[in-house]
């Protein structure tokens, strides 16, 4: 009889393993509370957008004359320097019209040194018939006057003797003619010093109109001027110039075209004149305030600029918009609305990579 062998027990099991597995899933616990809190350390004090774009001055190109378009010297997407000449008007008509106004000034500038002379004439004559005419005929009448209060006073005293017959008739005759002479001769002076002392007047009257057409004459001239300077500044408006430094963009001018003051030209953008415009949610905006560092990433190749928050808007994008909503209605539902951030880069970034009015942009402001 074949002696069997009673079965084998199981082995127990190692614990080694089991606890191995312990350490790596509290390990693993760990880590994972560890990159919680530092996720939540690192997020806590930042917000972020994605709803950002760069922004730029855009400046607008336009005529100021009406004209004929002689030259465009520019094309779309050319850098420019402020100064540059971008396009040249026609400038033989209104060049015409700034020669006959130059001629027109030299006209009025001759016609106030006429004036101007005939002024010297009239107030010649005005003191001399102040002066000399009237104090002669004021002294011719202060002689006559002695002369015939003289006569009179040697007729008096001629009248008694001529009573007692001491003297002859023949005698006081010629005292009483004397007297009679000088009374005639003195107011024939009067008359005449009337006369010059009037006609003084009518000369000092001379002088007054003739110092108004001087005067009209002077304002004349700067009537002319400034018709000239005038003319001047519109034929200097031919030569339309690049105000800023800038690349032109939306090109509408071609040579010959016929454009009319106020017309659009081309538009310039100052590419590094930029900032960047962050619709954050209103609920992102408790803690963010002017001065605060911000971090500006570029979808175009992913580089991230530094910047600072350099002023919130003070109202919605929606509000803003050309139709802002209108909430009184009944069937009003509550939307968490954006306000628009004003991001500006750091100078030495913002020289790191040429950006563009209209590029999207990531947005994260260190609230801390």
């Amino acid at each position: 009889m074949t002696e069997s062998n009673p079965p084998l027990s199981p082995a127990p099991e190692s614990e080694a393993p089991r606890g191995r597995k312990r350490m790596i899933a509290g390990v693993l616990v760990l880590l994972a509370a560890a990159g919680g809190t530092v996720s939540y350390l690192h997020f806590k004090d930042r917000v972020n957008t994605d709803d950002a774009q760069v922004d730029g001055h855009l400046v607008p190109v336009s005529a100021k004359v009406y004209g004929s378009v002689d030259k465009v010297l520019v094309e779309d997407n050319q850098a420019v320097k402020a100064g540059d000449l971008l396009v040249q008007i026609d400038a033989r008509d209104l060049q015409s019209k700034v020669d006959q106004a130059a001629a027109a000034l030299d006209q009025a500038q001759a016609q106030v040194a006429v004036s101007a002379s005939e002024d010297d004439k009239a107030r010649l004559a005005y003191e001399q018939g102040k002066g000399s005419e009237t104090q002669a005929a004021e002294a011719t009448v202060d002689s006559r006057k002695a002369t015939m209060d003289k006569a009179k006073a040697d007729y008096e005293r001629m009248k008694p003797l001529a009573a007692r017959q001491e003297i002859s008739a023949q005698q006081f005759d010629a005292y009483r003619t004397a007297a009679e002479v000088a009374e005639s001769e003195y107011r024939a002076g009067t008359r005449r010093l009337a006369s010059t002392r009037q006609e003084a007047e009518i000369r000092r009257s001379a002088l007054g109109s003739q110092v108004a057409r001087v005067a009209q004459a002077r304002a004349g001239v700067e009537a002319a001027k400034a018709h000239l300077e005038a003319l001047r500044l519109e034929l200097s408006y031919t030569r339309i110039t690049a105000a800023v430094d800038g690349v032109v963009t939306r090109k509408t001018v071609e040579t010959g075209q016929i454009i009319q003051p106020g017309q659009g030209l081309l538009t310039l953008v100052p590419l590094h004149q930029t900032w960047v415009t962050a619709n954050f949610k209103e609920t992102q905006l408790k803690n963010v305030r002017p001065g605060q560092p911000a971090e500006v990433e570029v979808d175009m190749n992913g580089q991230t600029l530094h910047g600072t928050v350099d002023s919130v808007a003070g109202s919605t994008g929606s509000r803003m918009s050309l139709l802002p909503p209108e909430n009184a209605v009944g069937n009003f539902v509550k939307v968490v609305q954006r306000i628009p951030v004003k991001i500006l880069l750091d100078p030495a970034d913002a020289q790191k990579v040429v950006l563009r009015p209209g590029m999207n942009v990531d947005v994260t402001v260190l609230t801390r």
